[in-house]
């Protein structure tokens, strides 16, 4: 029975066990972009863009305008092999589920949700995005996953 379950879990960590991956970086006092990204296993993607996505510099006025937009597209193949290298090295299903002290209040918090093939789900709040050196080199591919990659606005 043992044996059993032992190769079964083997053959859970083979192949693509990621189903969604989800980040979402909410506001900061400035100008910090505010966005969710959501990428299927087949590589497709939704970005809403809410603020601070595609201007430079900062202005109070921002928060006035309508949000950016929601945006569909594919994950290059070779964006999203390095996205499951990532999450592959952060050992996702053994991260803490918070990271961050909150006794400054102007920091962004990312949110990382995971689900995996397996039916499991993890979610990792981090105030101030410093939770590893690991996480925040994830939270930086995802910022850049805005600029790199073929986005068609939808709304």
């Amino acid at each position: 029975m043992i044996f059993l379950f032992s190769c079964n879990s083997q053959k859970a960590n083979s192949g693509s066990k990621y189903s969604v991956i989800e980040y979402e970086a909410t506001p900061c006092f400035g100008s910090c972009p505010i966005f969710k990204m959501t990428i299927n296993a087949d590589r497709t993607a939704v970005f809403e863009a809410e603020h601070f996505n595609f201007s430079k510099g900062f202005s109070k006025g921002e928060f006035d305008k309508p949000r950016e937009g929601t945006f569909k597209g594919t994950i290059k193949e070779e964006d999203y092999k390095k996205l499951v290298a990532l999450l592959d090295g952060l050992d996702v299903k053994n991260l803490n589920e918070k990271y961050g002290e909150r006794n400054v209040t102007d920091l962004p918090t990312s949110h990382l949700r995971v689900n995996f093939e397996d039916g499991s789900t993890k979610h990792v709040e981090d105030y101030g995005k410093r939770g590893s050196e690991k996480l925040a080199e994830l939270y930086k591919f995802f910022e850049d996953l805005r600029n790199n990659q073929q986005w068609t606005k939808v709304n």
